[in-house]
C-alpha cells in the first residue's frame, strides 16, 4: 500500500457538512479572535435560560418535597446542567448530528459557562441574608435570585466572550447553526 500519497495533509481542504472550512469555526471570528459583546451575550444568555429552568424547578421540587436547603441546591444545581445541556443538544440533533457527537458538543460548549454560572447564582443565593430561608411565595427570595443570575450573566459574558474567541465554548455550536 502507498501511504505516501496520504502524508501532505491539507486542513483547509476539509469541509463540514455546510461547506465551511475548520478555520472559519471560531465563533465566526475567523483568524484574529475578535468576538463581539453581543455575540458573547447571547451564548451567555442562551445558558442562562437553561440554567434559570432548572434552578427554579429545581427549587420547587426540593421545597415541595420538604427537601433541605442543601438538597434542594443540589438538585437546582444538577437540573441547571440538565437544561443548560438539554437546550444546546436541542439545536445540535436539529442540524441532523448524531446523538453522541451532539453530546460532545453541548459538554464543551456549556460546562464552563453553565459552571462559572451556577457557582455565581447559588454563591449570591447561600451568601445573602434569609434568601436561602426565603419561601418561594416570597417576592424577596425572586428578587434575590433575579439578582443572582443577572450578577452570573454578567461575570460568565466576558469568559464566554474569551471562550468563543479562542474557538471554544459556544464556538463550536456555531458551525451547526447554519
Amino acid at each position: 500500500m502507498d501511504h505516501d500519497a496520504h502524508t501532505h495533509h491539507d486542513h483547509d481542504a476539509h469541509t463540514d457538512h455546510a461547506g465551511h472550512t475548520g478555520h472559519e469555526h471560531a465563533g465566526h471570528a475567523g483568524h484574529s479572535g475578535k468576538v463581539s459583546w453581543a455575540m458573547a451575550a447571547k451564548a451567555t444568555l442562551h445558558c442562562l435560560t437553561g440554567c434559570a429552568i432548572g434552578e427554579v424547578l429545581g427549587m420547587v421540587i426540593g421545597t415541595s418535597l420538604g427537601w433541605g436547603n442543601m438538597e434542594t441546591m443540589i438538585l437546582a444545581i444538577v437540573l441547571a446542567f440538565f437544561f443548560g445541556y438539554a437546550l444546546t443538544l436541542r439545536g445540535v440533533l436539529a442540524a441532523g448530528v448524531d446523538f453522541r457527537t451532539a453530546f460532545k458538543v453541548a459538554l464543551a460548549a456549556d460546562t464552563l459557562s453553565i459552571a462559572v454560572m451556577e457557582t455565581i447564582d447559588n454563591g449570591v443565593l447561600a451568601l445573602w441574608p434569609g434568601a436561602m430561608d426565603a419561601h418561594l411565595s416570597e417576592p424577596f427570595f425572586w428578587i434575590v435570585l433575579a439578582i443572582a443570575l443577572a450578577a452570573a450573566f454578567v461575570i460568565t459574558t466576558p469568559i464566554n466572550k474569551w471562550m468563543i474567541g479562542r474557538g471554544k465554548g459556544h464556538a463550536v455550536v456555531h458551525q451547526y447553526h447554519h
